[in-house]
């Protein structure tokens, strides 16, 4: 009987510890990401196709830049040779530039970069990167700081300047990666867009003290503590492990995390408006995908501690594949384009936001992440 009983145990020891060690299946969460891949794919077969919402816009705008950061994300997992030609059949068509030429110093333009590097380093050509390196240059020797005046922006650009810092080997990306954050952080607005009371990012300077939500909170947006959260893990990814202001960026992604833990909604999305659920209070699937990307990077690297943060985001990942994502690969639950909570609204399961490019490449993102847990 004793050897029964603890043969039982063994066994549910070792089913514990298997469970622990996997909390995902690994080939469900690529074949959920390949089915909302295709999807977008197949809808949008032409890379150079202009996107027509209220007006007509060129496709490589921040929007499609984000989809393709989330694409070369899943073609690190699952490299399959139409998701690299895609990538590049879009970069060949916009000339490895940028929307607003190589003087722009508007991050959302520039952002397309992220994936120019990934594409040159899995083949090095100089072509995929004069104009990356012309724009980038410019900011790194141009005086401003105060460029990323909404958080967004910080997504858009931070990893550029991390990714040529790593090429380059040349620490000068990194600190003038570093200044802009922190002038971002600190110095727009008021007082900066990071309260760290809150643990949480204004979206800009018209939503820092005296606004207030309806309820008299802080507006804190959903997907622009997203970018955020998503730029910090991104960059952390890039850049080594001596790379001056690590710690800096560590310590904000922990603190972001530990912020979202108790706001995050039963249902395992969280709110358009993150501390006034009385304000366009439905799920959300673009931030919640990115605070998944953001928190799975934590426990991936020993950031954030497993016990507590593998179980939020079991609950976020099964929320939306199970709420948001059609079986035809389309995604529900997106808010369209815009700054606040109220934009895009109202949103729904079946609703198509203006673009569906971003939304699926933060899903991507996050997907990729939870791909390589242990």
């Amino acid at each position: 009987m004793r050897k029964l009983l603890l043969l039982f145990v063994l066994c549910l020891s070792y089913t514990n510890t298997t469970n622990a060690q996997q909390p995902f299946d690994k080939k469900l969460v690529l074949k959920q990401m390949i089915l909302a891949n295709d999807y977008f794919m197949q809808k949008w077969p032409e890379t150079g196709k202009t996107i027509i919402t209220n007006k007509e816009r060129p496709s490589n705008i921040w929007t499609r830049g984000v989809y393709y950061e989330g694409l070369m994300a899943l073609h690190e997992i699952f490299p399959k040779e139409a998701y690299y030609k895609y990538a590049y059949d879009w970069s060949e068509f916009h000339k490895w530039g940028f929307n607003g030429g190589n003087a722009t110093r508007n991050a959302d333009n520039y952002c397309a970069a992220q994936t120019y590097i990934d594409l040159y380093n899995l083949e090095p050509d100089a072509k995929k990167l004069k104009n990356t390196k012309a724009n980038i240059n410019m900011l790194l020797n141009t005086p401003q700081l105060d460029d990323w005046s909404w958080i967004d922006a910080i997504q858009m650009g931070m990893p550029v300047f991390a990714k040529l810092g790593v090429l380059e080997k040349d620490n000068r990306y990194f600190e003038k990666m570093y200044q802009m954050y922190m002038y971002s952080r600190n110095k727009h607005g008021d007082n900066g867009l990071f309260n760290p009371k809150d643990g949480l990012w204004w979206r800009d300077a018209d939503f820092d003290p005296p606004y207030k939500e309806p309820n008299g909170e802080d507006c804190y947006w959903s997907r622009g503590n997203g970018w955020v959260i998503g730029a910090l893990a991104k960059v952390l990814t890039i850049i080594p492990k001596n790379a001056p202001h690590r710690d800096q960026y560590v310590k904000d992604l922990k603190a972001m995390a530990a912020a979202l833990v108790p706001i995050q909604r039963p249902d395992g999305f969280w709110n358009v408006s993150l501390h006034d659920p009385t304000n366009f209070g439905e799920k959300e699937t673009s931030g919640t995908a990115l605070f998944v990307y953001g928190m799975a990077y934590g426990i991936n690297s020993g950031i954030l501690k497993k016990e507590t943060y593998l179980p939020v985001i079991e609950k976020a990942w099964n929320a939306i594949t199970k709420d948001a994502l059609h079986d035809t690969g389309f995604l529900g639950y997106l808010q369209s384009t815009g700054k606040e909570p109220k934009d895009g609204q109202p949103l729904s399961y079946d609703k198509i936001p203006d673009f569906e490019d971003y939304g699926l490449g933060c899903f991507l993102l996050a997907g990729s992440e939870i791909y390589k847990m242990k």
